[in-house]
């Protein structure tokens, strides 16, 4: 049984240093429920002169790699320094050369799947990712283990704090996007440039996450149709909620139809009343259907210093425990379940539509008469004030409706001389309560 399970961790920034101190302050409760003493090795990073806000001794510090990769006493690296291109190098040397990995690395997980975990079967060495999905919420090993006896019908996650920080300011301020996010980005909550946030790609990596582990099929971000939230204004979030009812979230979804898998990431309208419309500012919520289990609904702090942390501090003492025990890189024979990827063009649902269009008699008609040639039927309809001259925005809910009639239908109506502006579309969940 090995008495000392020591660390390389590459990346001292936000997260990295958090580790650090969760590592150096409990280590007698951490050796405790390991069963052997768990110490930091070496630290390497470009930066290894800033201040962290905690003490290290000198000598655990590097800016060169090599000094994990080379070293044979190192049983974890812990990768924490974000990118692709090198943080995939460095994975991939350090299990060749026998060292299990942790890592919070979502958008390399999501783009190097395979290679990654083709390499982990290949040297025999673990890969463990809590952080990154969800920060400290612990939705990685509930899916793997938890829920393992499930069969997933359906994820709908609020898996971006950025986003979902900004839409519930919008909401409970009335305030339009772009003022939201510059006081996001004065605030902390909003990076200087949060293309990847707003964008949904970050969203996106995750969702490929949890669907490539939720549903055992080999998923790529190519698969995930994907929107942000950059045209969402404080009109559709007032339309939304004080007309019919419902909140506007960016969700990450995945979701069996018809034994084919449907993966989206998207502004979506969910009922008010429902748990996922409460998760308010830079709080995530992933919300799941198995066969055996009603709804469940995991919630917490998706970022920040010390819930990723949480997350990646587990992931280390939980594979530590295991080379203590001798039983570490015992890889899973992977199984891939035989279902397709639905196009998003026969994605089948109920949408909200705002159209900005003249204030004349028969521009109803002309709209809803075009809706019809496409099989497209209208729920609701509201014209709302005018805005400015004679422009008057019209309000729609339409029934089900299939997403490939839907944009023709958009695109031809968008040609009528009585539109003057892009229609803007939002798709309708009714979620499960």
């Amino acid at each position: 049984m090995k008495k000392v399970i020591n660390i390389g961790i590459v990346g001292f920034g936000t997260v990295g240093s958090g580790v650090v101190e969760v590592l150096s302050n409990n280590p007698s409760r951490i050796s405790r429920k390991v069963g052997a003493r768990v110490q930091i090795k070496k630290i390497v990073d470009k930066d290894i002169t800033t201040p962290r806000g905690i003490k290290v001794d000198r000598s655990l510090l590097s800016t060169n790699i090599n000094h994990i990769l080379d070293d044979p006493e190192i049983d974890i690296v812990v990768e924490l320094i974000g990118g692709e291109h090198e943080a995939r190098e460095i994975i991939l040397e350090a299990m060749k050369k026998g060292k299990h990995i942790v890592t919070a690395n979502k958008a390399l997980l999501a783009k190097a799947w395979d290679e990654i975990f083709e390499a982990s079967k290949r040297y025999g060495c673990e890969v463990l990712f809590e952080a990154s999905v969800g920060g400290g919420i612990p939705i990685i090993q509930c899916i793997r283990q938890g829920l393992a006896s499930n069969r997933i019908l359906s994820i709908f996650g609020i898996i971006n704090g950025t986003c979902n920080y900004i839409l519930s300011k919008m909401s409970s301020e009335k305030k339009d996007f772009c003022e939201v996010l510059k006081e996001a980005k004065e605030s902390g909550f909003a990076e200087a440039s949060p293309i990847l946030d707003i964008e949904g790609i970050d969203t996106a990596h995750k969702l490929v996450v949890l669907g490539s582990l939720a549903f055992s099929k080999r998923i790529s971000v190519e698969d995930v149709y994907t929107e942000g939230i950059t045209y969402i204004t404080k009109r559709d979030i007032v339309y939304a909620e004080e007309e019919f009812g419902y909140t506007i979230k960016l969700l990450g979804i995945a979701k069996i139809i018809d034994n084919k898998l449907e993966l989206r990431v998207h502004p979506t309208m969910i009922p008010k009343d429902h748990l996922l419309a409460s998760v308010s500012g830079e709080y995530n919520a992933i919300y799941i259907m198995g066969d055996l289990t009603d709804p469940l609904m995991f919630y917490g702090k998706g970022a920040g210093k010390f819930p990723a942390t949480s997350a990646v501090t587990a992931d280390i003492i939980y594979l530590a425990k295991k080379i203590t025990n001798g039983v570490a890189g015992y890889i899973e024979k992977s199984y891939y379940e035989d279902i397709d990827i639905k196009p998003m063009d026969e994605f089948l649902g109920k949408y909200y539509i705002r159209f900005e269009t003249l204030d004349q008699p028969g521009v109803l008609a002309s709209i809803s008469g075009i809706l019809g040639e496409h099989n497209i039927s209208i729920s609701s309809v509201i014209q709302k004030e005018r805005r400015s001259g004679d422009i008057v925005p019209i309000v729609m809910l339409t029934h089900e409706a299939k997403e490939a009639n839907i944009r023709i239908a958009l695109k031809k109506i968008d040609k009528l001389p009585i539109v003057k502006a892009k229609s803007l579309l939002i798709r309708v969940e009714e979620l499960t309560k």
